[in-house]
C-alpha cells in the first residue's frame, strides 16, 4: 500500500500547481497605464506641460497661416459681376454660379491646406498625443476663420451702393466676396483630423508586442514512496 504523503521537515503542504496561472510577483499588481503616465510625467508632469505648450504654439501658427488661405481665396475665387442703374443694383448674370464657386474654392483650399499642414506637423512629431490633436483641430478652425475674414477684407468692398456710385451707371463691377455656407469653416479641421488618423495608423509608432503566454509545465508531482 501507498502511505499518505506528509510534508517533509514540518513544511506546509504544497498547493496544486496550476500551469495556466500567471506567475506570482512579489510586489503589487502593476497598473497598465502606469508606464504611459510615467513616460509623459502624468497629467501634471513636465512632459505633459511641455506638450501643452507645444500644442498652444502649433495652434497659434496654424491660426496665422489662415492668412494664406484668405489671400488664395481672394485671388482664385470667382467674383460676382454686378451692374447698377440710377436706382438699383442687379446681377449682371442672373444665372451665374459665382457664389457657389466662391464657396467651393474656399472648401478646396481649406481641405488642401489642412491636409498639408497636418502632414508637415506629422513629419516633425510622430508620437502624437492629445494636446497635438486638440491643437490641430482648434488651430485649423482658427485658420479657417482668419482666412474667411482675410479673404473678405482683400476682396471687393462690401458697400455695394457706394461702389456702384463710384463706378457709375451701367458699368460692371464686382460684389463682395462672401462665404454662403458657414459650415465650410469646418473643412480645415476635418481634413486635419482625417489625415492625422491615417498617417498615425500607417506610419505612427507601434507599441511593443507582448510575447504569447505559454503554460508553465515545469512543475512536477512528487512521486509517492513505496
Amino acid at each position: 500500500m501507498t502511505a499518505p504523503l506528509t510534508p517533509r521537515d514540518d513544511q506546509p503542504p504544497e498547493e496544486p500547481h496550476n500551469p495556466w496561472a500567471a506567475p506570482a510577483t512579489g510586489g503589487a499588481t502593476a497598473d497598465p497605464g502606469a508606464y504611459g503616465a510615467a513616460e509623459h510625467g502624468g497629467l501634471g508632469g513636465p512632459g505633459f506641460r511641455r506638450e501643452l505648450i507645444e500644442g498652444a504654439v502649433l495652434a497659434l501658427v496654424l491660426a496665422v497661416s489662415g492668412v494664406l488661405l484668405g489671400v488664395l481665396w481672394a485671388w482664385l475665387a470667382p467674383h460676382i459681376p454686378l451692374i447698377a442703374d440710377t436706382r438699383n443694383v442687379y446681377l449682371k448674370n442672373a444665372e451665374g454660379e459665382e457664389a457657389i464657386g466662391a464657396d467651393g474654392t474656399f472648401a478646396l483650399l481649406s481641405l488642401g491646406l489642412g491636409a498639408l499642414s497636418t502632414a508637415v506637423v506629422f513629419l516633425f512629431r510622430r508620437r502624437g498625443g492629445l494636446p497635438l490633436v486638440a491643437a490641430l483641430v482648434v488651430g485649423g478652425l482658427l485658420a479657417a476663420v482668419v482666412g474667411w475674414l482675410t479673404g473678405m477684407w482683400l476682396g471687393p468692398t462690401p458697400d455695394v451702393v457706394a461702389h456702384a456710385k463710384e463706378v457709375g451707371t451701367g458699368v460692371t463691377f464686382y460684389g463682395p466676396l462672401r462665404l454662403q455656407g458657414k459650415v465650410l469653416l469646418l473643412a480645415w479641421p476635418t481634413a486635419a483630423m482625417v489625415v492625422q488618423i491615417v498617417l498615425t495608423g500607417l506610419f505612427g509608432p507601434r507599441d511593443p508586442e507582448e510575447p504569447p503566454m505559454v503554460p508553465d509545465w515545469s512543475g512536477h508531482l512528487e512521486q509517492p514512496e513505496r
